[in-house]
């Protein structure tokens, strides 16, 4: 597992773990601040147990003034420690959170889209601007409250045992029970958290995949089916968080029921050592109103940084859950070529695969030992049937994937990010963003102006449809276009860049009728003028309009000149 670590420009630093086995320093400090703030609850209660025994013992407001204004000041100070605390345990929690994203969403842009284990855009979604957000409650609150939970009560106890040592067996066998059974809970918990986390990551990834494919689901009469499949994947998510919810309550009143009986025996205990019915328990002397009193102020309070553990304990179990979902992101899977030295500027579209073999994971090698060379300028198709690697040789060709053996050159430098910049991809089923016409030509690059963009257009014969979209936008998915029409948005975007030396072209005639095809064939050698040329395809009649045909199959590769 490699790193998850940042370094100062962004970088995953070398050497270090992916997960973070430490609690972050703000977390840390944050915790300190929080327990003290807890911990000034010992003076205040000596304080208030001393000004209620001068008053029994027959004092006047003077006895009690000064107890009170050192009361009133602790809680003052107590109020704005717990405060600062609260804030910066939030902004640790953020702050991780954020980095924890960052490696995320930076390990799945290095995952090569023909990889078959990367998560579906809906459920990686989800993962990070959803589930991620689980975290920071459980950063935020559940550690500083573990932290309390662990050193408040033996602070207390140190406190107690002085005056009573009864009172103190009381709590002390009261406190290992409630960690002890919530512990138990606990597990189950998480193992609730993950069934609706992974139930929550399914249903946004159907949804995502659903509504893309809505008009196919339409032309099928599919949309009953899908609305039933939705409502049970629905259905599914309430029973587990429902689940969830269950246990989070179950764990809240174990720890009520524990802490209700230890408060009670101690104030039994103290009640009857004050009315003179029980002679044991207390040191020498016995215990008066001021100790009694001391005694059974503390009381809740040793059971409190538990109660504010149970109430957060869910917290834990859905953050461990969301942080094991984000680790899952953040691993490594096939990962895209990286950039490397960027050598001499790339002058020519000459290709060159030498021994090139690649295969996806767990299956049989999808090319073994395969030789290739395209000289620059010529127009190759790659004709073969569905799966016999024809896309598969295109992204290796692109740099979306990396060589299992052999290596691939494009001008006579490394194909891969350097190479990437001039070269044009188009795709078998071109994605339409929501927005206008003119801004799916240029995907946010900025050197390409709109006037060059409604040049591609009509390169691409698209000036009429740029015409009728000119004050509307088109719909996410492409809504309203066809096939075609998305094709040739595609070859404008390719337009779009004047300075690719290489035009690479998946499926560009599949499922087009032979009048559509013709046009997409015209306009794609159109925009191929001058440049190098491939074309994956299984459509003979395109493969007869390139210079060269390399016929592949399943089990070999083989050169067919025209």
């Amino acid at each position: 597992m490699t790193s998850a670590y940042l370094d100062a420009n962004g970088k995953q630093a070398a050497g270090m773990p992916r997960k973070r086995a430490r609690r972050p320093a703000g977390l840390r400090d944050a915790a300190l601040v929080q327990t003290l703030a807890a911990l000034l609850w010992i003076p205040q209660a000596g304080l208030l147990s001393n000004a209620v025994g001068r008053i029994a013992n027959g004092g006047g407001m003077d006895a009690v003034l000064w107890p009170a204004a050192f009361l009133a000041v602790l809680g003052i100070v107590k109020t704005c420690l717990d405060a600062a605390g609260g804030r910066m345990a939030f902004r640790a929690a953020r702050a991780e959170l954020t980095a924890r994203r960052t490696v995320a969403v930076a390990a799945l842009a290095r995952r090569s889209p023909v990889d078959s284990t990367r998560q579906n855009s809906g459920e990686a979604a989800s993962i990070v601007g959803e589930q991620a957000e689980l975290i920071v409650p459980y950063m935020s609150r559940f550690q500083p409250a573990r932290f309390k939970a662990s050193a408040v009560p033996l602070v207390i106890l140190a406190c107690i045992f002085p005056f009573s040592w009864v009172a103190a067996l009381v709590l002390l066998f009261a406190m290992p029970l409630i960690p002890v059974f919530m512990a138990l809970i606990g597990w189950r918990a998480q193992a609730a958290s993950e069934k609706q986390l992974a139930a929550t990551g399914g249903l946004n990834g159907f949804l995502l995949d659903r509504l893309r494919g809505l008009a196919t689901i339409r032309a099928f009469g599919a949309v009953d089916a899908t609305a039933l499949k939705l409502r049970a994947d629905a259905d599914e998510l309430k029973v587990r968080t429902m689940a969830v919810l269950k246990i989070a309550f179950l764990s809240s009143a174990v720890l009520e029921l524990f802490a209700a009986l230890g408060v009670a025996m101690v104030a039994v205990f103290i009640g009857f050592s004050l009315l003179g019915e029980i002679r044991f328990g207390a040191w020498a002397g016995g215990l008066d109103l001021t100790s009694g009193l001391f005694i059974l102020l503390l009381a809740p309070a040793f059971f409190e940084p538990m109660r504010e553990l149970a109430s957060v304990w869910h917290d834990r179990a859905s953050g461990e859950a969301a942080m094991k979902a984000l680790d899952a992101l953040s691993e490594d899977g096939m990962v895209l070529p990286q950039a490397g030295e960027t050598g001499d500027t790339l002058d020519n579209g000459d290709i060159r695969l030498e021994a090139v073999g690649f295969g996806y994971t767990s299956q049989m090698p999808v090319i073994e030992a395969f030789d290739l060379h395209i000289r620059a300028g010529e127009h190759v198709a790659l004709l073969g049937a569905s799966g016999s690697g024809k896309s598969t040789l295109l992204a290796l060709i692109a740099g979306l994937a990396p060589c299992d053996g052999g290596r691939i050159t494009i001008g006579g430098q490394p194909a891969g990010p350097a190479a990437q910049a001039r070269i044009a991809w188009i795709g078998q089923k071109p994605h339409i963003f929501a927005g206008t016409i003119t801004r799916n030509v240029t995907l946010g690059r900025p050197h390409i102006s709109p006037q060059a963009a409604a040049d591609a257009l009509e390169a691409a014969r698209l000036g009429s449809l740029a015409s009728s979209y000119a004050r509307r936008p088109l719909g996410d998915g492409g809504a309203g276009l066809s096939g075609g029409e998305a094709l040739r948005l595609a070859i404008a975007r390719a337009a779009g860049k004047p300075d690719a030396l290489i035009v690479l072209a998946d499926e560009p005639t599949a499922h087009l009728d032979t009048e559509t095809a013709n046009e997409i064939t015209d306009a794609l050698l159109a925009l191929a003028k001058g440049k190098t040329l491939v074309v994956a395809t299984h459509d003979p009649r395109l493969a007869a309009r390139m210079n060269r045909t390399i016929l592949i199959d399943a089990d070999a590769a083989r050169e067919a000149a025209e």
